[in-house]
């Protein structure tokens, strides 16, 4: 039998056995979009021409009532044998009651699935904090975003203050959790981790360990990575708060017959600047870091008050007192802020001053109190306002604390010259029992220190 010219037309009525040269003379016929050579060997088999030449192989067969036809692949990229194994599998599934497709998007689905989870099981704990961080950012105010980052950052980076004496910066408690795969954060994991970081600073560890929660409970609720980690924040497993423990309540407090030998110690310190930023700290039972950020536009001479930032509210205002007003006004003014950092370079940076810790610590050794904080003055303003019966919601308001009463959060309200009767009759009793007399001058921001 002689071998058909390539011109030669294939009789598409008829199933054909499929041969190299058969589909090469595959036509499609005139006036038609596309045409179907079906095979004789795998029923379920075709090769689809267009009317362009393009040429695949094709899987067709039907379903109940339904004709389901699906492209296995090009001619170029399969051979006939592979193709009819190809439609004879899937004839299979016709045969099980099963549709290719769905089989087919489900496989694709898994592969997915499985694709994900290994991304996200080898993704680093640090990709993920930075994207939650992100995430997060418009939420939550600038303090709560700088614990975050403070407390994951790394050390090692040249500086003078705060290293305990190694002249670099110490890692933040979550670092060494950083470098760790998000799967790996399991309570035994961070069980370890809490042991090794409680033994040197339990408090910043329980701080991290908070954030760390917040954390891990964000993450649950991410498709992408919830499936890598367990059903139960690994972070509140009892393992790992065992290890933790609870903070003990603080209680450091001048007492009434201390103030005298505090305020005697602070306002002989060297650093003027630190001395001032102590007794305002005292005298407005402000938190530390609101009066640190206390700016010069703050400061209303006019109507003698001051704009404290406040996590609570955003901000309050609170009277300007005599005292506090006289030690104000004796501050120079560098930059901006109120308490400037007298450091050269950090004048050239305008910035605030640091805290004044290791001055505080230095002028209550001097007068023989021991564990006093600059928190605890906060605490010793409101437990000194005991003395003179003073209404709890207005030492609240002073010290910014939320109302703690229906009626007083919602009809209660205190314009700034009643906050002033109480908070001077406040500062004057301080000032008494602290042995610190001053005369008010005719402007109310001059005043003359009497001592």
């Amino acid at each position: 039998m002689s071998r058909p010219l390539k011109s030669a037309a294939v009789d598409l009525s008829e199933p054909q056995d499929l041969t190299a040269g058969l589909i090469e003379r595959l036509q499609c016929p005139p006036g038609k979009a596309q045409a179907f050579l079906r095979d004789r060997k795998a029923p379920a088999l075709r090769v689809r021409v267009t009317a362009n030449g393009a040429k695949a192989y094709v899987f067709e067969a039907k379903l109940g009532r339904q004709t389901i036809r699906r492209t296995i692949g090009d001619i170029r990229s399969w051979t006939i044998e592979g193709a009819r194994t190809e439609a004879n599998r899937q004839r299979v599934l016709i045969d099980q009651g099963n549709d290719p497709r769905e089989v087919e998007r489900e496989q694709t689905a898994e592969r997915v699935a499985r694709a994900k989870k290994a991304v996200a099981e080898s993704v680093s704990v640090e990709a993920v904090w930075n994207e939650y961080l992100a995430a997060r950012r418009d939420r939550w105010g600038d303090l709560h975003y700088r614990d975050h980052v403070a407390k994951a950052k790394a050390g090692g980076i040249k500086a003078i203050r705060g290293t305990r004496g190694r002249k670099e910066t110490i890692a933040g408690p979550l670092y060494p959790l950083m470098q760790l795969k998000l799967k790996d954060l399991t309570p035994t994991e961070l069980s370890a981790w809490a042991e090794r970081e409680t033994a040197n600073r339990p408090t910043a560890t329980r701080l991290s360990w908070r954030l760390l929660r917040g954390f891990l409970s964000w993450c649950s609720e991410q498709p992408q990575y919830a499936k890598v980690l367990p059903a139960q924040n690994p972070a509140k497993a009892k393992v790992v708060r065992e290890v933790l423990g609870k903070a003990k309540v603080k209680q450091d407090s001048l007492q009434r017959e201390q103030l005298a030998a505090w305020f005697n110690a602070v306002r002989q310190l060297s650093n003027n600047l630190a001395a001032a930023y102590l007794q305002v700290l005292l005298l407005t039972g402000a938190r530390p870091g609101e009066i640190l950020s206390l700016r010069w536009k703050d400061v209303n001479q006019k109507w003698q008050g001051l704009t404290i930032r406040d996590k609570v509210e955003g901000e309050r205002v609170i009277p300007l007192t005599p005292y506090v007003a006289y030690l104000i006004d004796a501050l120079p003014r560098v930059n901006e802020w109120v308490f400037a950092s007298p450091s050269l370079e950090d004048k050239m940076k305008k910035k605030a001053m640091s805290t004044p810790h290791k001055q505080h610590e230095k002028a209550c050794k001097v007068a023989g109190i021991e564990g006093m904080t600059l928190h605890g003055l906060r605490r010793s303003f409101k437990s000194l306002t005991e003395w003179l019966e003073i209404p709890a919601g207005v030492v609240a308001q002073l010290m910014g604390h939320k109302p703690s009463a229906t009626a007083e959060k919602h009809y209660t309200v205190r314009p700034l010259d009643l906050l002033r009767v109480h908070h001077e009759k406040i500062e004057a009793w301080i000032l008494e029992q602290g042995n610190v007399y001053f005369v008010p001058l005719a402007a109310p921001n001059r005043l003359r220190a009497v001592k």
